[in-house]
């Protein structure tokens, strides 16, 4: 058993997160310091570090569940699309970041606003788990 990590700890309600998709195996919320607004993380529930060693079944669902948030995603926030980090260094805990782009530059992690609003990241997981609720996804999912 590994150690838990930050997003382990958020999947298991120990630390609050907005999410906005829970399922058995992946969850998706929004990461508290946004490169732009709308910026979701895509985490796998199974607490691996690296996405290369997710298993390929595992892998494909959270890139299922990321296509899906993305194409909800996309007409909510001013972006020309929406763009997809898998980096992996700042948590030790496989995760997939979802960021609406205007242009290259905007995948910046320097950009991050670690000043977000409360009240900005909450409008920004209501708006998007509504759209994945409109589209016919039961598993948006509120806050832990």
């Amino acid at each position: 058993m590994s150690e838990p990590t930050l997003f382990s700890r958020i999947i298991a309600g120990e630390i609050p997160g907005r999410f906005v998709w829970r399922s058995p195996e992946v969850v998706a919320f929004l990461t508290i310091a946004p490169i732009r607004p709308g910026h979701v993380l895509v985490v796998p529930v199974a607490t691996i570090d690296k996405w290369t060693d997710l298993p390929p079944a595992a892998w494909a669902e959270v890139s299922r569940v990321a296509q899906t948030i993305a194409a909800a995603i996309e007409p909510l926030f001013e972006c020309s699309r929406i763009g997809m980090i898998v980096a992996g260094l700042e948590v030790p805990h496989c995760h997939v970041h979802l960021i609406p782009i205007r242009t290259e530059a905007d995948l910046s992690f320097a950009r991050a606003d670690h000043g977000a609003s409360d009240e900005d990241l909450d409008t920004a997981a209501d708006r998007i788990r509504a759209a994945l609720s409109a589209a016919g996804h039961p598993e948006a999912h509120g806050s832990a």
